[in-house]
């Protein structure tokens, strides 16, 4: 199970213990927010995206929107996210789980600006019904992040 593979990777950083487990779906932003009792734009959301033969996961508030243009100058290529039937298969998480932990390997993670506007973010667990309670700091200790990236913009609709 995806969310048992999470809590292994996240004991190296003593943070297991940090998942929190919820008796209804965290899978959408809007529930997250819900089941947590935070803001939607706290919740962490990770975007799987194709790039050639290889995939790529982006880090964004929970209340943000990729910006094609900026995606695409930055990684050369234009968005394409992965179909809801490959992305279990590209990130060994289901949909409503994919997380920034415990990924495939070779799957290269980005962090982008827009969660910068919050002290702490809800990342998923690698369930549909988890999620942590992380600062920015402490998600940088546990991503393998390479930089943090501008790739989206604000929606103030969400």
């Amino acid at each position: 199970m995806s969310i048992d593979k999470v809590r292994n990777y996240l004991k190296k950083y003593s943070y297991d213990d940090k998942i929190l487990e919820f008796d209804k779906s965290s899978a959408t932003v809007e529930l997250a927010a819900k089941a947590i009792g935070c803001k939607e734009s706290e919740i962490l959301k990770t975007l799987s995206f194709k790039i050639n033969d290889d995939c790529i996961v982006v880090c964004v508030s929970g209340d943000s929107r990729v910006d094609n243009r900026k995606y695409k100058d930055l990684f050369n290529v234009k968005a394409r996210m992965l179909k809801h039937d490959e992305v279990e298969y590209y990130t060994g998480h289901k949909v409503g789980g994919v997380c920034p932990f415990a990924l495939k390997e070779g799957v290269k993670i980005y962090l982008d600006k827009s969660l910068k506007k919050h002290e702490y973010v809800y990342p998923a667990c690698g369930s549909f019904n988890s999620a942590i309670r992380l600062s920015l700091s402490e998600l940088e200790r546990v991503t393998e992040y390479p930089e943090w990236i501008d790739v989206c913009r604000e929606d103030n609709n969400a």
